[in-house]
């Protein structure tokens, strides 16, 4: 993901959720609506995440230091969780204690106009918000399913911002149910209903981000193509005459950890190996731009060294032996 892209699908989803969180505030003041309520802390939430989320991607651009010689890449995905735990404590637990507030001792809604014509408006400015974070997904995700792409992407803020707009518009969606229904039968009862759906609603995409942030915050291989990539880049067939066992983690979204344990004839000379390695290092750069970290070590192949490896092998296909780079 371009942080470029990244920035301008939070930017537009902070501005948005801003004037609706406003909107939404004024309408419980003057119809007493607990949707609205709900809705207006969920939009309140919804832009106290996308702050998290720039202030991560700038937090995360700060240079390596003794203490983190790797830098700071993975404090965008320690913002992404942090905004899975607002989702859920802020929106989703405040939507269910208000929702049964209401269903306990419901009122009429007072002032119709205002809660719908919020709510219509909302879905408008949400539904630009959504195509913005589309747009700019589409030009990351490739041929990947929308699953796969919030499943697998390494870039959190793409995801994170597509699932809060698609929450906050089927969130919308209720409230209106839930207004309307209140309005049409006189019971404020399905006023606190459409509360407590939207409560879950928010309950679950958090829980949804929270478990693809935890195994970014673990720590991701690189994707299957870099991989093969990867591999491809460092036998040269000549030097380096096989890949004894690899491994590859993301030190954040845009920078990648390449090492490899690399297969060398015992007849060459300290020379050559360093040349090659150089060398191996400058075509995985150029085919994986992100591999910005990398360390080879020159080894003589074996298939037990391979074996011990190759029980913790991140590659798809297992060592590459001498016979099989050629």
């Amino acid at each position: 993901m371009s942080a470029s892209g990244g920035t301008k699908a939070i930017v537009a989803a902070l501005v948005a959720n801003l004037a609706i969180a406003v909107a939404k505030f004024v309408a419980f003041l003057f119809s007493g609506s607990s949707s609205m309520l709900a809705e207006s802390v969920h939009s309140l939430a919804d832009s106290g995440n996308q702050g998290l989320l720039l202030l991560g991607g700038k937090r995360a651009k700060r240079e390596a230091t003794p203490q983190h010689p790797f830098g700071y890449g993975r404090e965008r995905y320690i913002y992404a969780f942090l905004v899975s735990i607002v989702l859920f404590s802020v929106g989703g637990m405040f939507a269910l204690y208000e929702g049964y507030e209401k269903i306990k001792h419901p009122h009429e809604i007072d002032h119709w106009y205002w809660p719908v014509g919020v709510l219509v408006f909302a879905i408008i400015a949400e539904t630009i918000s959504f195509r913005t974070a589309i747009k700019e997904s589409n030009a990351v995700r490739g041929k990947r399913s929308w699953k796969e792409f919030v499943r697998h992407a390494k870039a959190p803020e793409l995801p994170v911002v597509l699932l809060e707009d698609l929450g906050a518009l089927v969130g919308l969606i209720l409230a209106l149910g839930g207004v309307s229904l209140a309005l049409l039968t006189g019971d404020g009862v399905w006023d606190g209903i459409g509360t407590l759906c939207i409560g879950v609603l928010l309950i679950l995409i958090a829980l949804v981000l929270a478990v693809e942030t935890k195994s970014l915050l673990l720590g991701e291989a690189a994707g299957l193509d870099e991989v093969k990539k990867i591999e491809a880049a460092i036998v040269d067939g000549e030097t380096v005459t096989g890949i004894i066992h690899m491994r590859t983690l993301h030190l954040g979204p845009e920078e990648l950890l390449v090492a490899a344990k690399i297969a060398v004839d015992h007849d060459d000379t300290a020379a050559e190996i360093a040349s090659a390695i150089d060398a191996a290092e400058a075509r995985i750069r150029e085919a994986v731009p992100i591999a910005r970290v990398i360390y080879l070590e020159p080894d003589i192949y074996s298939e037990t060294q391979a074996a011990k490896g190759g029980d913790r092998e991140a590659t798809p296909g297992g060592p590459i032996p001498p016979e099989a780079a050629h």
